[in-house]
C-alpha cells in the first residue's frame, strides 16, 4: 500500500495536526505502508487530505491538488478527507464553506469527535461516508512515568497548555483562575501554570507562564503538576487535555466542544458560571479522580489502528468507492474553481478580524 500523507510534518511545538501525522506515519510505516507527502508518483493507492488550506505551511496539498491528480495522473487512488477544524473553534468565517468544497474530491470523510461530525451534519450534508475516529495521544512521550501523586500536603499543582493564544482556547477561565489564586482563600493551596501562547496583550498576575515545550520537555513539565484544565471552547477535539490525561493528571475540562467526547469519566466538568464550585470538587475528589487516569483510552497506537484498519476496509471497496465518485473530469474544472474562490474569500476576512 503506498499512501499520500497531506502533511508537511513539523519540528518543534505545533498544533495537533501534526503530531496526528507523525503518529500516523510512524504507524504505517512499522505496517510496511509506503508513505509519501506529494502527488508525484502514479501508482498511490490512498490519499489523506488533511489540511486544504494550501497557504498553510503544514499543508502538502489541497484538494484542487488531488483533483489533478485523479482527473490526469490516477483515477484509482481512493482519497479520505479528514476533518479536524471549524469555524466555531475560533470565531472565523468561511472555514465551514471551504471544508465542505474540498470534501468533494473525498471518497470517504474522517471526523475527530461525534460532535464535530454532529456540527457539520447540521450545516451540509457530508458527500462521502464517514466515521468518527478520536485522537490519541503518543505513550511513549506522554504517559505517568514520573508523574507526581498528590499527597495532600502543600499547594495542588493546575496546568494546561496551548501552542496558539486565541482567546477561545480558555482564557476567560485561565484569567479567573489567575484572579482566584491571587485570593486568600486559594493562594496557599493552588498554584497555576500556563504553557504556551498568549493573546496580544495579555499577561498573567499570579500564574507562571512558561513558552512553548514540545515532546519529552512538555511531557515532564505536565508530569509535575496534578490537575490538568482545559476551557477550551468549541474546541473540535484537541490534543492537550489528551496528553495531560495520559501523563497522570484528572482532568478539569469545560463543557464544550468536544472535551465531554474525549474527558467524561476521567475528571470533572464546569460551565462559565460554575468553575469555582466545580474547582473545588475535583480538589476534594482528587485521589479518586487519579486512580481512574490508568485507563484513559485515547492513544496514538489505538488511533493510528483505527485508520490503519479503515484504509485497509476501503481499498477492499476501491471499485465500488469509484463507481459512486459524483463527478468526474468535465465537472473538475468546476470544483476546483468553486475552492480556489472559497480560498481566496478565506483569506481575505481572515485579514479583517
Amino acid at each position: 500500500m503506498k499512501v499520500a500523507l497531506g502533511t508537511n510534518i513539523q519540528t518543534g511545538p505545533w498544533g495537533g495536526g501534526n503530531q496526528f501525522a507523525s503518529s500516523l506515519k510512524e504507524y504505517l510505516e512499522r505496517c510496511g505502508v509506503e508513505i509519501v507527502n506529494d502527488l508525484t508518483d502514479k501508482d498511490i493507492d490512498l490519499i489523506l487530505l488533511a489540511e486544504p488550506r494550501s497557504n498553510l505551511k503544514i499543508s502538502a496539498f489541497s484538494d484542487m491538488d488531488i483533483i489533478k491528480y485523479l482527473s490526469h495522473k490516477n483515477s484509482s487512488a481512493i482519497v479520505v478527507h479528514r476533518v479536524n477544524e471549524c469555524d466555531e473553534r475560533k470565531g472565523t468565517v468561511s472555514l465551514n464553506k471551504l471544508l465542505f468544497h474540498a470534501n468533494r474530491c473525498a471518497d470517504h470523510t474522517v471526523f475527530i469527535s461525534d460532535w464535530l461530525s454532529g456540527l457539520f451534519k447540521k450545516q451540509w450534508d457530508v458527500l462521502s461516508q464517514y466515521s468518527v475516529i478520536l485522537n490519541g495521544g503518543n505513550t511513549k512521550i506522554f504517559n505517568n512515568k514520573s508523574h507526581t501523586h498528590w499527597n495532600g500536603q502543600g499547594k495542588i499543582k493546575i496546568v494546561t497548555h496551548h501552542w496558539g493564544g486565541n482567546w477561545m482556547k480558555g482564557f476567560d477561565i485561565y484569567e479567573k483562575l489567575d484572579y482566584l489564586i491571587g485570593t486568600d482563600k486559594y493562594k496557599n493551596k493552588i498554584s497555576f501554570t500556563y504553557i504556551g501562547g498568549l493573546p496580544g496583550g495579555f499577561s498573567f498576575k499570579h500564574a507562571e507562564h512558561i513558552k512553548p515545550l514540545s515532546g519529552k520537555e512538555l511531557a515532564l513539565c505536565l508530569s509535575a503538576h496534578h490537575i490538568y484544565l482545559t476551557g477550551s471552547q468549541n474546541e473540535p477535539a484537541g490534543m492537550h487535555h489528551i496528553e495531560g490525561a495520559l501523563c497522570g493528571l484528572p482532568l478539569l475540562y469545560r463543557n464544550s466542544g468536544a472535551l465531554p467526547d474525549y474527558c467524561t469519566g476521567y475528571g470533572v466538568m464546569f460551565d462559565a458560571d460554575n468553575f469555582e464550585d466545580k474547582l473545588d470538587e475535583i480538589i476534594s475528589n482528587y485521589d479518586s479522580w487519579a486512580n481512574c487516569m490508568n485507563s484513559y483510552p485515547h492513544t496514538a497506537n489505538k488511533m493510528c489502528k483505527e485508520y490503519y484498519d479503515l484504509f485497509l476496509r476501503l481499498l477492499d471497496q476501491r471499485e465500488q468507492l469509484i463507481s459512486d465518485r459524483k463527478w468526474n473530469k468535465a465537472g473538475a474544472y468546476i470544483m476546483m474553481m468553486r475552492s480556489w474562490a472559497i480560498k481566496i474569500k478565506t483569506r481575505v476576512l481572515s485579514r479583517f478580524r
